[in-house]
């Protein structure tokens, strides 16, 4: 007789008809490497022989407590079990379950009764009917909040795998006897929500034996009661006002979790096979489980393994005639209330893990056909009714030699198998050249069509030769596919007559594009001389906006600084004249001076009837200054010299032509090279105000006596004459800026200048921005989507601070094809939609800041308006034809966003390439200009999607991952990451890949 005095851990064991693995169950205890353990085991209202069973066991060993009650179920026989334990620490068996001989040993000094509660856990095994050992079950961590996460939505513990307190069982009132399922998981949820720390032991030390017909394998019932335990959850974690917000909390709403255990438990038990409706019925709600389809793959795939005991993915193929209609139906449920196509990305994602385990398997998954080909031994295959997404794996001698992931539309014969293979796969040197009379028939007549290429480069020769070596191998591909069995009814041939329809459908190309036409770009002339430039730079009327507000402004601030009684000035660079004319009623004799015989022959005319000025041409830098000036004014002109020398040698020469007490007025804008620091212009001169100023003070007898400072520009008055005490003025730039200035300005602090990282920095990777509506106004559900101009406009400014500079899609498409590393910071500005808002309110901040961007138009919806968003509200206006004709000549790229805004993925094929065709033709034949781009809406795309659109022409194609793209990205689905407008204006630079960088 083994006996245990005082045991340190109580196994709490019910026992209903279990004959035949309860002594299984007790000798796994009394094999355990530490005695001081006790097991009640509950008879309970057994009908076999499991009672004399055990009063035999219990006989021979007193650590076995045997008591009876009548069925109750087993969560009333483990709180009768609980009331009987001796020790302070508890573990619930299943009379078919059994432990590891360390169970004991390796779990208790984790465990402890403390406040708060420790509990002890580890990982368990599946053992199937024939003995065969399954995959270790590893569970999740639990530390902190994430117990009560994880128990809020699925049961994260096995039973028999769990050490916890007796005193906070019986504190929480032991376990719920209305529950027939699912008991225990509802335990461990109120041990989680009381406090309790869970340790997990980095063990597998817990097995269960699987036996046809328990309870625990009911899916009503695992429904029914998963319902009950995920709403009481929610309403704990409502009660403690646990927080789900917040990025990556991981925490499931309680329909999504109710979901989950109706497909693990439909896939599960497939014997006899569940009633899909059934099992909805019993949910409050079924969710939309777009974006949670890898989650719920994983789901499926662990449910399937575990009822039909799979070892692997083989065996899971091999029962697809067994599982396939269970899981279709379960996908039409999904279908019924997600987003358009999350059914079909669940089948691709499963189809695709069960081909990854073995490429040489061939098997069809509701719309997704796999096949597997030897190259030795082609045959046609025919395709299944069903399918319109191929996966096709070709081998060589038992050599993986290529695959092929897209649509197709019919069967495949061994020609359209040979094209799929040399030209998707790009494995032509695996295929054998036929050695047949068809084939040298059909290699001659290839030849021949192009005999004059081919002629000319054999007698060209060696230049020629690798075009030559491209020649042939053309000539002997086609020379294959030429001579290879096929027929009007294979995937080829089909696909030919529905290009050749939908071609003839197309309307003909405008060839007069309404709109705007760019004016011939003139080269500029070689300069040779300082003249000669400034005669260039004046050919054109006001080269820099001198009626801008921006301008007038500073006019009117200079002219304020100008003091009464000035008989004699002097104006250096004066242009065209505009501020001559307002400069000559301010003093008693003008000379206007400048380089350019042009601009002060528009003066002159400018200022015809001013009696009192005179004009003349003069190189200021070169040429002496009128002597005995009262005034000099010289604006806009000092950045030019070429270094600090030729600045201070002019600005002596000003300083000598003043009389005493004489003034010198000078306007100058901060240059960012020269205060980089602070708010300024990117021009590249090597100086601006701040060491124009420096030097004008350094000059012997020369003080500053006045300052007018703006953001952007500061005029400084010097005064010839003793030292005083200088005023400083701190006043506003004219607004708005006109584009042509403001996409020169860099706002804020230091930064990089994009020469800088042109010309020190390169990458392989851009960020791809995306944006919807850059407005303040609309739908509170659509606020995500929607920019405010003013945070627009900062996030911009950040982009041109850091030195980044946009490229749109066709420049893209040809960085990442090159493969060459890209210099500098590129970065990518996606607009979907093409709301109007774009026009008003992005593409002007967009200038400002030197930015270009992409906008993808819903071609059908064109002058329309958002008729997608109007579930949320109004629908927003959207941009006319018009407007997209003047924007693509200012700059702006278009790319298609399908013709009618809906989902790709629930678009069969036809419908899809006939959409994608007519819409890249509409956006060609407004433009008048090739388009190749395109992002679908929604994001959703599947398999099927990247081959049709280049069926359709596109060349590359964007989608709503978030990532960076990158080089080893397909160009057909390339990551984009969204700009929410939800988000704090702090969240740009991080989205950027720039932390904590000042955005305003």
């Amino acid at each position: 007789m083994v006996t245990a005095v005082k045991p340190d851990i109580s196994f709490l064991i019910p026992a209903y008809n279990a004959d035949d693995t309860l002594a299984e169950c007790l000798a796994s205890l009394q094999q355990q490497s530490r005695s001081n353990w006790q097991a009640v085991v509950v008879d309970d209202g057994s009908t076999d022989g499991t009672w004399e069973l055990l009063e035999g066991i219990a006989k021979t060993d007193s650590r076995i407590l045997p008591a009876r009650q009548s069925n109750a179920g087993a969560a009333a026989a483990r709180n009768h079990a609980a009331r009987l334990a001796a020790a302070p620490l508890l573990c619930m068996l299943d009379a078919d379950d059994w432990l590891d001989p360390t169970f004991i040993e390796s779990m208790l000094p984790v465990a402890a009764d403390t406040s708060p509660a420790v509990i002890s856990y580890c990982a368990y095994r599946r053992v199937a009917p024939d003995g065969r050992l399954m995959r270790v079950e590893q569970p999740p961590a639990l530390a902190g909040d994430a117990a009560k996460r994880e128990f809020s939505s699925f049961c994260a513990l096995a039973i028999h795998t769990v050490v916890f307190p007796k005193s906070l069982f019986e504190r929480l009132g032991g376990m719920d006897e209305t529950l027939q399922t699912g008991e225990e998981w509802e335990l461990w949820l109120r041990m989680a929500f009381a406090g309790a720390e869970f340790r997990r032991v980095e063990q597998c030390l817990a097995f269960y034996s699987m036996k046809a017909g328990s309870l625990s394998g009911d899916p009503l019932k695992l429904v029914r009661d998963a319902v009950r335990v995920t709403t009481k959850a929610e309403a704990l974690r409502m009660q403690e006002e646990v927080s789900t917000e917040g990025p990556e909390t991981g925490w499931m709403t309680p329909a999504l979790s109710q979901l989950r255990m109706l497909a693990w438990a439909a896939c599960a038990r497939l014997d006899p096979a569940p009633d899909v409706a059934t099992l909805a019925a019993l949910l409050p709600e079924i969710p939309d489980l777009a974006g949670q389809e890898g989650f719920l793959v994983e789901v499926i795939l662990h449910g399937l393994r575990t009822g039909l005991l799979a070892d692997g993915d083989d065996d899971l193929i091999d029962a697809l005639a067994k599982w396939q209609p269970t899981f279709l139906s379960l996908i039409r449920l999904i279908e019924r209330h997600s987003f358009p196509g999350t059914g079909r990305k669940i089948i691709e994602t499963i189809g695709w893990q069960l081909t990854a385990g073995n490429l040489l398997r061939s098997f069809t998954l509701g719309n997704l056909q796999v096949v597997s080909v030897e190259l030795g031994r082609l045959a046609r295959i025919p395709k299944s009714k069903q399918a319109d997404t191929l996966v096709m794996h070709a081998y060589s001698a038992d050599e993986h030699v290529g695959s092929f992931v897209g649509p197709f539309w019919g069967d495949l014969s061994i020609r359209a198998q040979i094209r799929l293979i040399m030209q998707e796969m790009q494995a032509k040197e695996h295929l054998q050249t036929p050695r047949t009379l068809a084939y040298a028939r059909s290699w001659t007549r290839e030849a021949l069509r192009g005999y004059r290429a081919f002629g000319g480069l054999i007698i060209r020769n060696g230049r020629r030769r690798g075009r030559l070596e491209k020649i042939l191998v053309g000539i002997g591909r086609n020379a294959i596919l030429a001579c290879a069995p096929g027929d009007k009814q294979d995937n080829d041939a089909r696909l030919s007559d529905i290009l050749r329809d939908l071609k003839r459908g197309l309307p003909p190309r405008d060839r007069d594009v309404p709109g705007p036409r760019p004016e011939k770009k003139q080269q500029a002339p070689s300069v040779q001389s300082e003249e000669e430039h400034w005669e260039h730079i004046f050919e054109r009327p006001d080269p820099w906006n001198y009626l801008s507000i921006y301008e007038q402004v500073k006019y009117e601030q200079t002219l304020s600084l100008i003091p009464q009684g000035i008989d004699k000035a002097l104006e250096l660079a004066c242009a065209e004249g505009i501020f001559t004319e307002k400069l000559a009623q301010k003093v008693g004799h003008l000379t206007a001076t400048d380089i350019s015989q042009r601009a002060i022959d528009r003066a002159i005319e400018r200022c015809r009837g001013r009696d009192n000025v005179e004009f003349r041409v003069l190189d200021f830098v070169r040429n002496d200054l009128p002597p005995q000036q009262d005034l000099i004014v010289c604006s806009e002109v000092l950045y030019y010299m070429k270094d600090e020398e030729m600045l201070a040698a002019v600005c002596g020469k000003m300083a000598a032509a003043l009389k005493p007490n004489g003034y010198l007025i000078t306007a100058h804008a901060h240059i960012r090279r020269d205060e980089p620091t602070r708010t300024g212009f990117d021009w590249g001169n090597p100086f601006g105000v701040g060491t124009i100023k420096q030097v004008l003070a350094a000059q012997p007898g020369l003080a500053l006596e006045d300052t007018i400072e703006t953001e952007l520009y500061a005029i400084h008055r010097f005064r010839k004459g003793s030292l005083a005490d200088p005023v400083l003025r701190v006043e506003r730039h004219g607004t708005p800026l006109d584009a042509d200035v403001a996409k020169h300005i860099i706002w804020g602090p230091a930064g990089v200048e994009r020469e800088a990282a042109w010309t020190t920095e390169v990458t392989t990777s851009v960020p791809i921005l995306m944006y919807h509506r850059i407005a303040d106004e609309g739908p509170a559900a659509l606020r995500r989507f929607r920019t405010p101009p003013d945070i627009f406009r900062k996030q911009m400014q950040f982009l041109r601070r850091q030195g980044y500079y946009a490229v749109t899609a066709p420049t893209l498409t040809k960085l990442f094809r090159s493969g060459r590393p890209i210099q500098g910071r590129p970065v990518m500005l996606t607009f979907d939609d093409a709301y109007l808002d774009f026009r008003t309110n992005a593409y002007p901040i967009l200038a400002e800041n030197d930015l270009s961007a992409d906008v993808f138009v819903v071609t059908d919806k064109v002058g329309g308006r958002s008729d997608w968003d109007s579930a949320h509200g109004e629908p927003a206006a959207l941009m006319s034809w018009p407007d997209i004709q003047a924007l693509h000549e200012k700059g702006i790229s278009f790319g298609s966003h399908l013709a009618s805004h809906t989902p790709a993925s629930a678009i069969d094929n036809d419908a899809l390439l006939a959409e994608a065709m007519l819409s890249r033709d509409a956006l060609q034949s407004r433009l008048g200009s090739p388009v190749e781009a395109i992002a679908l809406p929604y994001g959703a795309t599947d398999f099927r999607v990247p081959g049709i659109l280049a069926l359709a022409g596109y060349g590359v194609g964007f989608t709503t991952r978030p990532a960076t793209a990158s080089f080893s990205d397909s160009l057909f689905a390339l990551p984009r990451l969204e700009v929410r407008g939800d988000r704090p204006l702090e969240a740009f630079p991080e989205l950027i890949g720039l932390p904590g960088e000042f955005i305003g």
